[in-house]
């Protein structure tokens, strides 16, 4: 651990050496001593250590300095270091503007320049500062850092991808008193959400790849060739890394946001074979992703592929923003995503009342206030159902008849137990309103219009693949799920542009050596049990196709 700091400021360099060289040889052993002639490089230094996160134990400041004064200076330190005992250097002369500091920045003393001979001036009450301040409950640690506003898409986006990559973080509102302290450093015109490292790197509202990055997530390839390139980290992408690195193939598994896809979002599966308790899809994707690592799967986060090639018998695999990587086979297991609810003025509130998915890190916020639920399937049950634990009441917007069709009973269960949460079938969403977030809906109920009063709408409607980025490479249905197998064998004919002198493997695209699995499959069950499943499977069909090469 990194020794506390004692800072000293004085701009008369010979007092300055004097007080850093009687700082250091009473309590350099224990404490770091930072010194400084000038208040601007003072402040500057203050700055950074907030930032890195040092703790700072005493500041020691001359009263007369050009700049701004002693008192000035400890007054602007406070802001950062609150916890930090405060003495002030002052001449006889000074005494009265001393006095007048305790109660201006709550100074805990002040030394009369000289103080010779140090033993008896000037250790006895730098000992009892310390001392004080090492008694003071400062809970001050060293962690990720996020400071943004409550109601601010960007914000959500940052606290999304750290929580589903399971990245411990301090969440801060902009208004409180550590965030302010951390603006100041970063200066009053950074942009928010303003996110601080351990190590005390800033970052201004970044972008996902540069905050992985910052966290030690991995973004670029070790290599520029591999066995098998999984693209898409939900239980079809896992399973399928893991079977492959497992069975000896050297893999990669590319993932634009978090591993576990939408299961990864649900806040409680009960139907998973293995787990009686049920298990949330956070620690299942969890339990699979170092599963992965464990195995030598190479795992990438934050990039998104754009781009997929067949030249000669390689594969090649183009990211956003530059860099391709190439392999032997590919699986497709890029899922799906929740289709946007059409209705004027929701897109105005996308991460500022209106979430697309489960949006767990919302749930604590919504206690005791009335919630939103739009959907009909799983997914939209489990939401319902979690969010009755925070919320003083949930509504569950369903557009047809009844949820029998397309969820499962024990959910139809569940809810139907729950007194805080009433299904309105027949009903849609459509219209949204609010100022800087959503506060109301209107929904239609047999064509009857109301408003609703709510700050929270959680959306689970549809599913729309992720494949538009495939273009004309491969197949695709008209709802753009991705052909794969007898699917593509129409009156015995071959595929387009299908270049081997067999048939389709069952999950083969129309691109030999590029497999599908999981939801992104055309009339896959959507179930987390069968993703993983055809992600195992499409594993022993890419071993298939490596032996007949």
């Amino acid at each position: 651990m990194d020794k506390p700091v004692i800072v000293t400021v004085d701009d008369d360099p010979g007092v300055s050496r004097a007080v850093a060289r009687d700082l250091r040889r009473r309590y350099g052993q224990q404490y770091r001593i930072v010194r400084a002639e000038a208040a601007d490089q003072g402040m500057a230094a203050v700055r950074e250590m907030r930032l890195r996160g040092d703790d700072v134990a005493a500041i020691l400041a001359d009263y007369r300095m050009p700049q701004m004064n002693g008192v000035q200076f400890l007054e602007a330190a406070m802001d950062m270091y609150p916890y930090a005992r405060r003495v002030l250097l002052t001449a006889y002369a000074d005494t009265d503007a001393a006095i007048q500091a305790i109660n201006v920045v709550d100074l805990d003393h002040y030394l009369l320049k000289p103080w010779d001979p140090p033993e008896e001036k000037f250790y006895p009450v730098i000992d009892d500062q310390l001392d004080a301040w090492q008694r003071a409950d400062r809970q001050e640690r060293a962690e990720l850092r996020v400071v943004a506003d409550r109601w601010s898409a960007p914000s959500y986006a940052v606290r999304d991808f750290l929580a589903r990559n399971q990245v411990p973080y301090r969440w801060m509102l902009s208004d409180d008193p550590d965030a302010t302290q951390l603006i100041a450093a970063a200066g009053q015109d950074c942009r928010l959400p303003l996110v601080v490292t351990a190590d005390g790197t800033t970052l201004e509202s970044p972008d996902q790849e540069t905050l992985a990055t910052a966290v030690g997530l991995s973004t670029s390839p070790a290599t520029d060739f591999y066995d098998l390139i999984v693209i898409g980290g939900g239980p079809a992408g896992l399973g399928a890394a893991v079977y492959g690195a497992s069975e000896g193939l050297r893999t990669m598994l590319v993932e634009s946001l978090a591993t576990g896809g939408q299961a990864g979002q649900s806040s409680r599966i009960e139907n998973y074979l293995g787990f009686p308790d049920g298990v949330s899809g956070a620690q299942l994707a969890d339990r699979a992703r170092r599963q992965a690592l464990k195995f030598g799967v190479e795992l990438l986060t934050a990039r998104k592929v754009t781009r997929l090639e067949a030249h000669g018998q390689a594969r090649v695999v183009g990211f956003q923003g530059g860099g391709e990587v190439a392999a032997h086979s590919v699986i497709l297991a890029t899922g799906v995503s929740y289709r946007r609810l059409d209705a004027p003025g929701l897109e105005d509130f996308v991460g500022r009342g209106v979430f697309y998915g489960a949006a767990l890190t919302e749930a604590p916020l919504c206690q005791g206030s009335e919630v939103c639920v739009v959907g009909a399937a799983n997914s939209a049950g489990q939401a319902a159902v979690y969010l009755a634990g925070f919320a003083s009441k949930v509504h569950l917007f369903v557009r047809g008849e009844g949820l029998e069709a397309s969820m499962s009973h024990y959910l139809i269960e569940q809810i139907a137990a729950l007194p805080n949460v009433e299904v309105h079938v027949q009903t849609q969403v459509s219209a949204a309103h609010g100022d800087d977030h959503l506060e109301r809906v209107t929904v239609a109920t047999k064509g009857e219009e109301r408003d609703v009063d709510t700050q929270w709408l959680f959306v689970f409607i549809g599913a729309e693949p992720y494949t538009d980025w495939l273009g004309e490479t491969v197949e695709r249905d008209g709802r753009g799920f991705v052909l794969t197998g007898p699917d593509l064998v129409q009156g015995g004919k071959r595929p387009r542009n299908w270049t081997a002198r067999r048939e389709p493997y069952f999950l083969e695209t129309n691109v030999p050596g590029v497999f599908a699995a999981g939801d992104v499959r055309a009339d896959s069950i959507k179930r987390v049990a069968s993703a993983v499943g055809e992600g195992a499977m499409a594993v022993s069909l890419v071993h298939r196709y490596l032996e007949k090469q």
